[in-house]
């Protein structure tokens, strides 16, 4: 099943719609935002360590299950002791003098029991009012300005920067190196140097990788891949998990991939003349004291 999973993965790289692979921290098996460069959903995360977590909370209460008033709490238990109390008077020989007492203490009870709750409603709604927006209108996280196109990753559109998904404030400093990790983890892999591979990447995402360029020299292959261009790029999302930082980021690349014989050097599968068109899904990752790593990779459905 490993050996099917991994089959001609340049292939289905340069297609797209390959599974993905690695870790995306608590979001590893959610799909990421789309953008402008990646509309198409990205590939699911089949491959991962990470473990599936049960996010349903059985003893949640309902969103539309209100609480208990008055009536149905502290307050109806206090009214029917003292209903009960009242009828055991009148059966220990309180008589119908007491019984009309306590139909006014009753009375009482109730008046008291509407006021607290229009005292409480009152307050309610204004401490609700005061931390509505100002304006009435939906909160600034209904107004999600669209990521950025990159051109060269690193050039901002008209001179913004995102503000939708990208809690931690991606700078252009860290969209270079994107870039420039895109560039060497393709030129590791087709020179299968592990060592700059594990350099570039975490080691779960390392070890998948070691896996399919294992996989390549038992069928007797050599995976290609130069000339790698970044067309355009986006900043899906990224937030903060701890210490830990992650950057999911949208890139399309031109790039020669060819699928070569290790022992005749004949081109088995692509094009060695001209550049296929990617479209991948790179999620990065930074602990503190260390640089950006790839933890993550996804297809997606665009050609």
């Amino acid at each position: 099943m490993v050996s099917i999973a991994t089959t001609d993965m340049a292939e289905a790289r340069k297609a797209g719609g390959f599974s993905g692979f690695g870790s995306r921290g608590t979001k590893t098996f959610s799909a990421p935002p789309a953008t402008r460069t990646a509309p198409a959903p990205a590939a699911p995360v089949e491959r991962s360590m990470t473990p599936r977590t049960n996010t349903t909370q059985p003893n949640a209460t309902p969103a539309n299950q209100q609480r208990p008033g008055f009536f149905g709490g502290l307050g109806g238990s206090m009214l029917g002791g003292l209903m009960m109390g009242g009828l055991i008077g009148m059966m220990l020989g309180g008589g119908m003098g007491g019984g009309i007492g306590f139909l006014g203490l009753i009375f009482q009870v109730i008046l008291i029991a509407v006021l607290a709750s229009l005292a409480m409603r009152f307050f309610r709604n204004r401490q609700q009012a005061a931390h509505s927006t100002p304006t009435g209108g939906p909160s600034p996280q209904g107004n999600k300005a669209p990521g950025f196109e990159i051109p060269r990753m690193g050039a901002l559109l008209g001179g913004s920067k995102p503000v939708s998904a990208d809690e931690i404030g991606i700078q252009k400093q860290d969209l270079d190196t994107f870039e420039s990790i895109l560039k060497d983890v393709q030129a590791a892999y087709a020179a299968e140097d592990y060592a700059a591979l594990r350099r570039l990447t975490t080691p779960e995402a390392m070890s998948y990788l070691a896996e399919e360029l294992s996989d390549n020299a038992t069928k007797g292959l050599r995976n290609e891949v130069r000339d790698v261009h970044l067309v355009q790029g986006d900043v899906a999302e990224s937030w903060r998990e701890g210490t830990v930082d992650y950057a999911t980021i949208a890139m399309r690349y031109e790039a020669i991939d060819v699928m070569r014989d290790r022992t005749t050097g004949a081109v088995v599968s692509g094009d060695p003349d001209t550049a296929s068109d990617s479209v991948e899904i790179w999620t990065f990752v930074r602990r503190p004291g260390a640089g950006w790593q790839v933890s993550a990779i996804q297809g997606t459905d665009a050609a």
